[in-house]
């Protein structure tokens, strides 16, 4: 049963739906950053901060209220109301100092300067030796660690992902682009844009791609938008940005999510290169069904070829699975009910609870993959649905024909077992559905480099893989049947030799006095890489 705090974590960035990462649930948990399910407190501080606002009459018991316009038209006020903020240290409101000028980024390009609204500054000084950013000295550059974040304030209702109408002769770029150029140029890595109706924040962290969640104002008003408020209070309240211990303030929790995402990315490679291994030996089983037909002519032209082909299908899952969690691909009932992988997952999900013993007797699932790659290459229309052909080359269905199989003997039988535990490496990360969403570019290529490089060749004897001796490494095969063939003494020096792995102690010795492969077995098992072989694979595989 999952934790009631993971889940409310959960529900609340399923509402926001952040674009790029920005926190993670793992890293939430540790700082101790919790939902305050008490909302209702804070929502009635909201709508009454918004009554004052905008002059309507204060509650009284018995007299219906009119409900306030859901925008911010103050927005000091409303952080200092709402929020908490200490106004003292929000650079450019009415009480404090202005935004001082090493916060601007001059753009000589377009013959202006980016200045943020307001300038949020941490209640510790500077590093030592640095001016405080009460008391500027001029061509003395302000450290990024003096503030907490810069607030850029739009005119009410403004796009924040389009250009100002018009045009002004600068730099006509979306605010998102341009505070995301203020913040990197200015070393401040958050920012939080507001434009009376929404409230975004972000993290721009330098030689890394941003990531974002939108606060609407209007859904925060309403009783099922509570969860998203409170998520608002947590990450942006005063004790969240001042008053907790430094690990669990926002900064340290922005920065920690990025650590755990490059955990993430380096677990899901691995996961990506055990689907791989699961794809060899779902082929070599549709092989064997074909009479040994399916594979025969790459086995005996290009063995590398069906390694480039199953590297494909992982390409080309990688690359819907990220489409359709970035809202890439249609969103419409045609799509979702009868293409998308995602929902595909889901029902293999299903049988798999309800049918575990016979997921290798059924099919259907590597035909419906087929489809969705062919849809992809080639475009479609139907219903609601539309879908522009991408044509090129990830997905031609003419590329490694053994994929589709042959009019002789038909599409591969390739089990929904094996389809099934190929989408659950790449979706499932400790018993949590993993989001493609907040997964960089970069991260999805760190994925790909673990998969590339590798050839394909027949075992002589019954073969074991091992763990690579380094951390995502390559799983080196061993031939059991060889090994046992060396003398007593010398197999630990084979071992090392072919493995880069090397035995200790008990299981050392029970390495050498083997007999038979149960033998040797019991000496590698805490060695073997189970995600490729989870049992040995017999001659000729």
């Amino acid at each position: 049963m999952m934790d009631p705090q993971t889940q409310a974590h959960k529900d609340w960035l399923g509402y926001v739906r952040p674009t790029g990462l920005l926190v993670s649930i793992p890293a939430l948990e540790a700082a101790q950053a919790h939902l305050d399910r008490n909302t209702a407190p804070l929502q009635l501080k909201l709508k009454a901060f918004l009554r004052r606002e905008q002059g309507l009459a204060a509650d009284a018991e018995g007299k219906p209220q009119p409900e306030p316009d859901p925008r911010i038209a103050d927005f000091p006020a409303f952080a200092a109301a709402v929020l908490g903020w200490p106004l003292d240290e929000l650079f450019g409101a009415p009480s404090a100092p202005a935004v001082p000028e090493e916060l601007a980024a001059p753009l000589p390009e377009y013959g202006e300067v980016l200045r943020p609204t307001y300038a949020l500054r941490e209640f510790q000084p500077c590093a030592p030796g640095q001016p405080d950013p009460r008391q500027p000295g001029p061509g003395h550059p302000l450290p990024g660690q003096c503030w907490i974040l810069l607030v850029q304030e739009l005119p009410l209702g403004a796009e924040l992902d389009r250009p100002a109408p018009g045009g002004s002769g600068g730099w006509e770029a979306p605010p998102q682009a341009r505070l995301e150029r203020l913040l990197r140029e200015t070393g401040v890595p958050i920012g939080l844009l507001v434009n009376g109706r929404q409230l975004r924040l972000i993290y721009a962290p330098a030689g890394e791609t941003s990531g974002y969640a939108t606060f609407a104002l209007a859904d925060m008003l309403t009783v099922a938008g509570r969860p998203i408020l409170a998520a608002l209070e947590m990450l942006l309240g005063a004790a969240r940005l001042f008053s907790l211990p430094e690990a669990q303030r926002l900064p340290a929790l922005l920065a920690a999510s990025r650590r755990y995402q490059d955990e993430v990315s380096a677990r899901l490679a691995e996961q990506v290169l055990e689907a791989l291994y699961e794809l060899v030996r779902g082929f070599q089983a549709a092989d064997a069904a074909a009479g040994g037909q399916l594979l025969a002519q790459e086995l005996a032209q290009d063995p590398s070829a069906i390694y480039q082909g199953l590297l494909t299908v992982l390409l080309r899952l990688v690359f819907i699975l990220f489409a359709e969690d970035r809202g890439l691909l249609p969103g419409d009932e045609l799509y979702l009910r009868h293409y998308s992988v995602g929902g595909l997952f889901q029902r293999l999900r299903e049988d798999q609870g309800r049918f575990p013993d016979t997921m290798d007797q059924r099919y259907g699932a590597w035909a419906h993959l087929l489809a969705v790659f062919r849809l992809i290459h080639r475009g479609a229309r139907g219903g609601g649905m539309r879908l522009p052909a991408r044509q090129g080359n990830l997905f031609d269905p003419a590329r490694h024909s053994f994929l589709q199989g042959t009019p002789a003997i038909g599409i591969p039988r390739l089990p929904d077992g094996v389809v099934y535990r190929v989408l659950s490496k790449l979706l499932v990360l400790d018993g949590q559905r993993l989001s493609y969403r907040s997964l960089d570019v970069e991260q999805i290529g760190s994925v790909y480099e673990a998969v590339m490089g590798f050839n394909l060749r027949r075992a002589a004897g019954r073969t074991i893989a091992l763990k690579g001796a380094k951390r995502g490494g390559v799983a080196p095969p061993l031939d059991l049947d060889a090994l046992l063939a060396v003398p007593r003494g010398k197999r630990g020096d084979r071992l090392k030799r072919e493995t880069e792995q090397k035995l200790a102690g008990k299981a050392a010795a029970a390495l050498e006095a083997a007999r038979d492969e149960a033998g040797l077995l019991a000496a590698l098992e805490k060695k073997i890489a189970r995600g490729a072989t989870p049992s040995p694979s017999p001659p000729a595989a």
